[in-house]
């Protein structure tokens, strides 16, 4: 039993202090034993410990929804503490059917096919997750396509991590987030043909509306990988602006792009770096560089 003190003294003695037993809510004196009011307002913090042992984070509210749960984070949890609604400990008896009870919920949880297929997918799903550095919002986006894939019926014949990943590039497509197919196939450990394959696959049966990927968008990316300075880094992006401006960036690989212009603001900046070391850092290819690097420069009039 926890107690709080306060200033207040008894009105019957006028001795002893005032005690608030916090688990029953009764006010009573220290001194005499009279009992000032059975059920206090609790002045505490609403909150409560969610984990397994009680000692875990408190929070006000249990784990928040999200899609990238296999039943969206609303699955009941009978609580592992042993104690009766008024904080009794249970009966020996009522211990081991509480047990038994806690055993099936656990079980029943995942019964049907689509749960399981649902935990599969979200499991490799979060793996992704760490290894791509992706935001919780790609995350949803990505779990939303999956769903309305398999509502589809679209997962029937196919793997499952293929579907994962084709609809894990679509929402980095769909979100901006600058992550390329070949990103996210080595990610998953799968072959490129494989994700772009269901990748079409989605884009025809969901109707899904993918914008045009912006090059600005990987050059800070590539700027890192590759070691670059700020100053280079700039004159890559004022380079692709005005590329933008007079539409000489239109049908060209945005990953191509980023890379010829990080190249040519490399060369103008007088900065020592290769075009394999931004070939390496973009995942393209010397020749994409060396191509659009003179496009962009005949274009630019440099």
């Amino acid at each position: 039993m926890t107690q709080s003190a306060s200033s207040e003294k008894c009105h019957r003695c006028g001795k002893g202090i005032m005690l608030t037993d916090n688990e029953s809510g009764e006010m009573f004196c220290s001194k005499c034993g009279f009992v000032a009011s059975e059920r206090s307002e609790q002045e505490g913090p609403e909150w409560r410990s969610f984990s397994k042992d009680d000692g875990g984070d408190r929070a006000r509210a249990g784990t928040p929804t999200s899609l990238a749960m296999h039943d969206m984070g609303l699955a009941t949890v009978i609580n592992p503490i042993n104690k009766d609604a008024s904080g009794k400990p249970l009966t020996a008896s009522m211990k081991s059917t509480i047990e038994r009870l806690r055993t099936w919920d656990s079980r029943s949880q995942v019964h049907e096919p689509v749960d399981r297929n649902f935990r599969q997918a979200f499991s490799e799903l979060d793996r992704l997750k760490d290894k791509l550095a992706l935001s919780d919002a790609v995350i949803e986006k990505t779990a939303y396509i999956y769903r309305k894939a398999l509502d589809k019926g679209l997962v029937r014949g196919r793997s499952i991590p293929g579907l994962v990943a084709a609809s894990l590039y679509a929402a980095c497509r769909n979100t901006e987030t600058p992550r390329t197919l070949s990103d996210v196939a080595n990610g998953i450990n799968i072959k490129r043909k494989d994700v772009a394959r269901c990748y079409r696959l989605l884009l025809r049966e969901l109707d899904l509306k993918m914008p045009v990927v912006d090059p600005i968008k990987g050059v800070s990316r590539i700027a890192s990988i590759a070691d670059l300075n700020e100053k280079t880094k700039r004159k890559a992006l004022e380079f692709l602006k005005e590329a933008t401006r007079i539409e000489v960036s239109a049908g060209k690989d945005p990953m191509g792009l980023a890379a010829a212009a990080l190249y040519l603001a490399c060369v103008m900046m007088g900065e020592n770096k290769t075009q394999k070391d931004i070939a390496q850092a973009a995942g393209v290819t010397e020749v994409t560089i060396r191509n659009r690097y003179k496009g962009l420069k005949e274009a630019l009039k440099l």
